[in-house]
């Protein structure tokens, strides 16, 4: 199936844009808000949203580029709410998987370096005992994450290989419901019959 040039370089151009504000965004949260709340709890717990979030999307993407189409459309038949959602998201495997790791997972990744560094700001900030450390404790902080962000990829990606369809199906069923509640659609494209709601 051929790409349609003009359609890619929109999608390209807005998902680049997208994500510029989005990372200016948090990087602007993590590195000048968090530190003068002092709250180090917070900033422990925001950075591993940022890290789960991250490693979700991956799995989400590398489902998404990996699933076949054909089981949701027996699905579809039966009119399960998301089934139609789930056919959409495949068909649009290219511009899911770069939105869902390329996006969300460079901005999460991003994001959670300057949260380390930010985080490491705070444990030492007014401890002079700690000044003498700082460089140590950015480097184990840049480790800690390392290992969490990869490790949590990488069985992620084993479940996405594995359970691809029923990633997929989860994630059309969600949007399905958002849709629903929000009254617009998030997703465009055919879709033949009326989904039951749940």
């Amino acid at each position: 199936m051929g790409y349609n040039k003009p359609s890619s370089l929109r999608f390209a151009i807005v998902a680049g844009t997208g994500a510029f504000f989005t990372a200016v965004f948090f990087s602007f949260f993590s590195e000048v808000v968090l530190p003068k709340l002092q709250i180090l709890i917070l900033s422990f717990l925001f950075l591993l949203l940022v890290i789960v979030t991250g490693i979700v999307f991956d799995m989400i993407g590398v489902a998404t580029a990996v699933a076949d189409e054909k089981p949701f459309h027996a699905k579809a038949t039966k009119k399960l709410q998301g089934a139609s959602h789930a056919i959409l998201i495949v068909r649009n495997a290219d511009k899911v998987a770069t939105f869902c790791n390329d996006v969300v997972g460079d901005i999460c990744g991003t994001v959670s370096g300057a949260l380390g560094a930010a985080i490491i700001f705070q444990i030492v900030a007014g401890r002079l005992s700690l000044n003498k450390f700082e460089s140590l404790l950015s480097m184990v902080m840049t480790g800690i994450v390392a290992a969490v962000t990869v490790g949590g990829k990488a069985a992620g990606k084993r479940t996405a290989l594995n359970d691809s369809e029923q990633i997929v199906f989860a994630v059309g069923t969600v949007l399905a419901k958002i849709e629903a509640v929000i009254g617009l659609r998030l997703l465009t494209g055919n879709r033949k019959g009326r989904e039951k709601r749940r």
